[in-house]
C-alpha cells in the first residue's frame, strides 16, 4: 500500500477535518473517525483526494468502542502509522452553578473522553503502529491559561500534555514519537457562534496579529510532527495560539 496509515479522530468537522485532508493531500490513507456524525464523515471521505480512505465509529468515552474502532482503522489501513487524538468535547460547567450531581456528569464525561478515552485510543492503536511511528495528540491553550467556566476541560488537555510526555519517553525505545499541539481559539463550525460581534472582536484581539486560527494551520503543524523528520520534537508540546497566551 503507498503512503502512511493515518488514524485521525474526531476527524468530521473543524480541525479534524483540515487534519485528514492534509495527509491525504501529501499521498496518506486517512481513516476518519466519528462518534455520531456519519453524513459529515462520509461526505469528508468523499472529497479526500487518492485512494484507501475509511470511516470509523466509536465512542472514545466507551473503552470497548474504542478497541472495535481502532481494530476496524487498522483492518482498513493495513496498520496505523500514525495517530491523531483529535476527538474532544467541551462542556459549560461554572462550579458556583452547578448541582452536585451536574458537576460530576460534567466531569465524567469530559474526563472519559479528552483524557482517558485518548489514552485508550493510543493502548489499542499501538498494537497496530510500527516502529518509526507517530502520536500527535491535539491539546489546547486552556490547559496552561485556565477554562474558568469549562475546568474539566482545561484539567483534561492538562492531563493530556502530561500524557504525552509520559510516552514520548516510554515510546521512543519502540522508534515511536509522541508530541502534541495546543492551539488557541480556531475559526470552526463550532466555534462561528463566538466568534460573531462583539464577543468576536474580543476574542480576535486576544492575539497581537487580530484574529484566530484557520484549521488548516492547526493541520500544517500536526503535519510536521507527524513527519519522518520530526522525532527529536518527541515530548514537544507546541503552542498555537498566535502570541494570546505566552508562557
Amino acid at each position: 500500500m503507498s503512503g502512511r496509515g493515518v488514524l485521525v479522530t474526531g476527524a468530521s468537522r473543524g480541525i479534524g477535518r483540515a487534519i485528514a485532508a492534509a495527509f491525504a493531500g501529501q499521498g496518506d490513507r486517512v481513516a476518519v473517525h466519528h462518534r455520531d456524525s456519519a453524513d459529515e464523515a462520509h461526505s469528508l471521505l468523499g472529497a479526500l483526494p487518492g485512494q484507501g480512505h475509511a470511516v470509523v465509529q466509536g465512542d472514545l468515552a466507551d473503552p470497548e468502542d474504542v478497541r472495535r474502532m481502532a481494530g476496524a482503522a487498522a483492518e482498513a489501513l493495513g496498520r496505523i502509522d500514525v495517530l491523531v487524538n483529535n476527538a474532544g468535547v467541551f462542556l459549560h460547567h461554572p462550579v458556583t452553578e452547578l448541582t452536585y450531581e451536574e458537576w460530576q456528569a460534567a466531569w465524567r464525561r469530559t474526563l472519559d473522553v479528552n483524557l482517558v478515552g485518548a489514552a485508550n485510543v493510543i493502548w489499542c492503536a499501538l498494537k497496530h503502529m510500527p516502529a518509526g511511528g507517530r502520536i500527535v495528540n491535539v491539546s489546547s491553550r486552556g490547559a496552561f491559561r485556565g477554562e474558568p467556566d469549562s475546568p474539566a476541560y482545561g484539567a483534561s488537555k492538562a492531563g493530556l500534555n502530561a500524557l504525552g510526555q509520559s510516552l514520548a519517553v516510554a515510546l521512543a525505545p519502540h522508534g515511536i514519537a509522541v508530541a502534541t499541539v495546543a492551539p488557541g481559539f480556531v475559526e470552526t463550525d463550532m466555534t462561528n457562534e463566538h466568534l460573531k460581534a462583539p464577543r468576536g472582536d474580543a476574542i480576535r484581539a486576544q492575539s497581537p496579529f487580530g484574529r484566530v486560527a484557520r484549521p488548516e494551520e492547526i493541520a500544517a503543524a500536526v503535519l510536521y510532527l507527524a513527519s519522518p523528520a520530526a522525532e527529536w520534537a518527541s515530548g514537544a508540546v507546541l503552542d498555537l495560539n498566535g502570541a494570546s497566551y505566552l508562557r
